[in-house]
């Protein structure tokens, strides 16, 4: 795969010149058409030396790291290669092609980074299901564990159902998706939406 470092002697598509200082529509969508039709390394490589550099900023601005927005840079030039071939000059400009893909795998990185802090969510609130079993004792951890039940009592019932469903039942998203008739996409939003209001509702008992 082309780095950041690379391509910068690639100046000639078809025979034309394509110095770093020039990026004419033309030549990016002729460049394009090139990788498409014959896999051409060169035109490629050009490709990557004006739209790296676009994307790497736009990703450290999405996501304030830099190396995610590396990781972007390459999933994007990476889907720009494979997926060449579905490109159609007569529908559209190449760079408004290429940030399509971008903002598509941006869009999936951030699902990522959100679904890691729903599981870090879920870590932070699930020990205290565990309170009245492993701390019968304690007559505070009980105490807590049911202030949390009458928490999940005030849940909207779609989201009361997937709480109980994955952390009293222990049903998996897909078993509970499968049970309740719904996307698994939606136990996520619901299972994330009610999580958040718990750690909302706990926050001043809990800190």
């Amino acid at each position: 795969m082309v780095s950041l470092e690379q391509s910068s002697d690639c100046r000639t598509i078809k025979g034309k010149n394509v110095g770093m200082q020039e990026t004419p529509s033309e030549q990016l969508t002729a460049a394009l058409v090139n990788v498409a039709k014959n896999a051409d390394k060169k035109a490629y490589a050009y490709l990557f030396s004006y739209f790296a550099p676009k994307i790497k900023r736009f990703g450290i601005k999405q996501f304030g790291s830099e190396a995610m927005a590396m990781e972007l840079v390459q999933d994007t030039m990476t889907s720009v290669w494979r997926k060449a071939k579905l490109y159609h000059q007569d529908k559209g400009a190449a760079t408004t092609w290429v940030y399509t893909i971008m903002r598509n795998a941006s869009f999936d990185a951030l699902r990522k980074v959100k679904s890691n802090k729903e599981d870090n969510l879920s870590e932070e609130i699930w020990p205290l299901f565990h309170d009245e079993q492993v701390c019968e004792k304690s007559f505070k951890d009980h105490l807590q564990t049911n202030q949390l039940k009458e928490k999940i009592k005030s849940l909207p019932a779609a989201q009361r159902d997937v709480v109980v469903g994955v952390y009293f039942e222990d049903m998996t998203q897909e078993q509970l998706a499968q049970h309740l008739g719904i996307p698994v996409g939606t136990v996520k939003s619901r299972l994330r939406l009610a999580l958040k209001k718990l750690k909302v509702e706990l926050g001043e008992q809990h800190d």
